[in-house]
Formats: C-alpha cells, structure tokens, sequence
C-alpha cells in the first residue's frame, strides 16, 4: 500500500474511532429538560457551608468535590463533563428547602447531593418528591424512611444503632446507659431506637436521657447528672459544633475514655480535628468507615483527598459517604443511558460499588446501601483504631418493634 492510502487508513480508523467514542445526542439522553448540553451536565451541591453544622458538612462538600473531578477527568457521564452549582444551607432547615427548589426548579440540576442533618433531609424531601429530583443522602441516620427520589449512602439505624450498642454491651458487659442527644429528629428518633433496644432486647436500664439545641455549649447539669448515675455507658448523638464543648467538658471534668466507656454515633474524624484527639482518646464510635481503614482502596482514597485539600485535611465517615454519591449517580445514568430521573432510578437497584473506600458496597431497592459497622477506639492523634468489623448488613430502614 502506498504512502497516500496508509495515511487514507489512518484517517478512516481514526474518524472510526471518534464516531465510536461520540457521547450520545442530548435529545436520547434527556427528556425531560435537565441542565444536560451536548457537552457538560450541570448538578447542584447543597449542604451548610456555614453556621453549627458547616464542622460536619465541609468533609462532604470536599469529597464530592473530588469524586466530581475525578470523574470529569475520566471523561465525565456519558460523555459530559460535570459542572457543579453550589448552594449554602446555612444550617437552616427552611432555607435548604428554598435552595432545593431553586436547583430543581430554576437552575434544573441533573442531581443534587446534599444535607446533613434529619431535619434539612425532612425539609427538602417533599421538594424532591413534588418536582421528581434525585437526592444523593450522605449521613448515617434513624431511618424509618424510604424515598424514589433519595438514595442514602449512609448507613441506618439497624446497621449503626442496633450493631453498636450489641457490641458494647457484650464487650464491656454494659447494663445502664445514659442517653444523650442534640434536640432534633434524627437524636430523638436514634435515642428511642437505642432505649428499645436496651430495654426490650438487652433488658439493660436506661438511667438518664437528655437532649440540648444545636449549637448548645453548655453541659455542666448533664455532666453533674452523669457523675451522680455512674452509667455504665455514655450513647451520644451530640452533633455538630456542640461537640467540641460537650466533650471538652467531660474532659475537664474528669469524664474520660479511662474511667468511662462512652459510645458515640456522631462523632467523625471532622468533628475530632475540632474537639482535640486528647479529649476524646479512649473514647468509642459506631461508624462504617474510618480514615484508618487498612485496605488499597482507601489509600488511594485518602492520598487523593490530602493532596486536593492538605496533608491536615481528615476524613470522617459522611466525607466518605459523601464520595459515594457521584459516582453511584454516575453508575446508574450510564446504566440507564440516560439522565432522565425516573431513568435512574430504575437503573439503580443492586449496583456495586467495588473500588468504595469502605470497601465493597451495593445499593438495595430501598436505596440504602449494604455495608459494614465498624467500632473505632479515639486515640490522641485524632484517629481511631478499629477494634470491631462486621458483616455485610443488608438495609432494614423500617424494623419491626422499633417504630
């Protein structure tokens, strides 16, 4: 062959090639008018940038961030690269409601991912719901809900609560616990999950239950009530900026993880970089991941996130969930071929996420993810040694007994 037709070949090859490797035509892959061009796909973020919950939110915000890129770097979802509306929930529950509809309605996201607490949950909820969005719900929470249009990466409660008080009660033998909360939905909910589940199941006493408003700081009554009840376990679902003085109290007053065994379900690795690895050592967290996770996936995961955000940055188990969110969103619309909602939502049941820092996840049909409950001891230098790692939990958002 000549010269000339070799060069014939390449050209046809590569202009193969490129028809091959065209993203679909945004009239097949959008129907119903999301911000979808042939180009790019735009998504919202909504989460409390400020105020008592941003200690907690910012893990979030970064680590979609990150899955964004990296995505985008790989060449994007089905051919369009991801831009990214940010919106500020400022820790307000109505004002998350009035953002939601600003991204589902007047900037038309493809996908939003978003909240923190129960309550900004519950606000936007029916938001979602009327205008047929799709909420990717990074935090561990009480459960009793199941939504089309939310998938929650995060664990719920017969996977964290029920798991974890199990563990502690047979590790140290516990039998009186008293229960601690921040004055929402999702404390309150968890705190009659665990006090049933104490005094139905374990047959164990609940000596104390109190709960304080987001962003208190003041809990020298508690801590006088705990010293004069002597439980033999603290359960603690303080979030927020209130953690940094809850626990700092203890420490000062002498509540430590040497004279007492305390188990918290809300206490991340974000919170911790906050509250001082010291005044929390010895402590106990019932989470799903840990930044000390020993596993490649992880390593990558966490080596990635320090060189965006800083060799100081840490990552708690909602940053990690929060991760989860893009690229199981990305999963469903590639398996759907398409962005349309109602697309997605039948392309995701049983997908599998094997390369999840956690380690291996799959999403059930009631849009809550199988995963595993691990139990991590504090230590000084703000991680957690984990001590405990259970099976792969099937997700029981609505358990018998416990509504």
């Amino acid at each position: 062959m000549s010269r000339l037709g070799h060069a014939a070949l390449a050209v046809a090859l590569l202009a193969a090639s490129s028809l091959r490797a065209a993203p679909p035509p945004t009239s097949e892959v959008n129907t119903t008018g999301l911000a979808v061009t042939d180009t790019t796909v735009t998504v919202g973020q909504l989460h409390s940038a400020t105020g008592t919950m941003a200690i907690s939110e910012t893990g979030s915000i970064q680590a979609e961030q990150l899955a964004i890129d990296q995505i985008n770097a790989a060449g994007g979802v089905l051919g369009r690269q991801i831009k990214v509306i940010k919106e500020d929930g400022a820790s307000d529950w109505p004002t998350f409601a009035e953002k939601a509809k600003k991204l589902l309605v007047s900037d038309k996201v493809g996908t939003v991912f978003g909240c923190w607490t129960s309550a900004s949950r519950k606000a936007v909820l029916p938001v979602f719901e009327k205008e047929n969005g799709m909420l990717y719900y990074p935090t561990f929470y009480e459960g009793l809900e199941q939504s089309k249009n939310v998938i929650y990466t995060g664990q719920e409660a017969t996977q964290q609560i029920l798991a974890g008080i199990d563990w502690i009660a047979k590790e140290k033998k516990a039998k009186t616990f008293y229960l601690v909360g921040s004055d929402y939905i999702w404390p309150r909910t968890s705190m009659k999950i665990a006090r049933k589940h104490i005094e139905n199941v374990l047959k164990g006493t609940v000596v104390g239950e109190e709960f304080y408003a987001l962003g208190s700081t003041s809990f020298g009554s508690l801590i006088n009530k705990i010293k004069l009840k002597k439980p033999d376990v603290i359960y603690a679902a303080v979030v927020g900026g209130s953690n940094v003085s809850f626990y700092k109290q203890l420490a000062a007053a002498g509540i430590n993880g040497t004279k007492q065994t305390l188990l918290t379900i809300s206490v991340t690795e974000d919170e911790v970089l906050g509250i001082g690895g010291e005044n929390l050592a010895g402590f106990y967290s019932a989470m799903k991941y840990f930044q000390s996770l020993d596993n490649p996936n992880n390593k990558e995961f966490v080596a990635a996130f320090k060189a965006k955000y800083g060799a100081a940055s840490v990552i708690g188990d909602v940053t990690q969930a929060g991760y989860l969110g893009p690229w199981l969103w990305k999963a469903a619309v590639e398996k759907a071929g398409s962005f349309d909602i109602d697309k997605i939502v039948a392309a995701s049941p049983d997908l599998e996420l094997k390369t999840a820092p956690e380690g291996y996840v799959k999403l059930h049909p009631n849009h809550h993810l199988w995963s595993k409950l691990r139990i991590g001891q504090w230590q000084k230098n703000g991680q957690a040694k984990v001590l405990y790692e259970s099976e792969l939990l099937e997700p029981n958002p609505f358990p018998k007994g416990y509504q």
